[in-house]
């Protein structure tokens, strides 16, 4: 039964994996923009199609929201994750391998 309960636990995680994505990027989103303004004192984080700024604050900017997003979806995933496993008993992943 174990088996069957294993093998069954991804597909039916893929869903509740989705809703954590999108919930884990709102969240990375908002404290993205949150420590811009803490950084930069500025509302707006630089684009990096915008002419007016430099390669140093487009890449100082692209560098924090790939880490808190970074931290944010590891943060949120593992914590999915652990929910399911202490309320089914099984991990909800299948394979062991990295990230994406």
């Amino acid at each position: 039964m174990a088996k069957s309960k294993k093998k069954k636990l991804p597909l039916v995680y893929q869903p509740v994996g989705f809703m954590l994505s999108w919930a884990s990027g709102a969240l990375a989103g908002l404290a993205f923009r949150k420590a811009w303004m803490a950084l930069r004192h500025e509302e707006n984080a630089p684009d990096a199609l915008d002419q007016d700024r430099g390669w140093g604050e487009i890449l100082l900017a692209a560098a924090v929201q790939g880490a808190i997003f970074a931290a944010v979806r590891s943060a949120v995933d593992r914590t999915g994750a652990k929910a399911i496993a202490r309320s089914t008993g099984v991990w909800p992943v299948a394979d062991k391998g990295g990230r994406d």
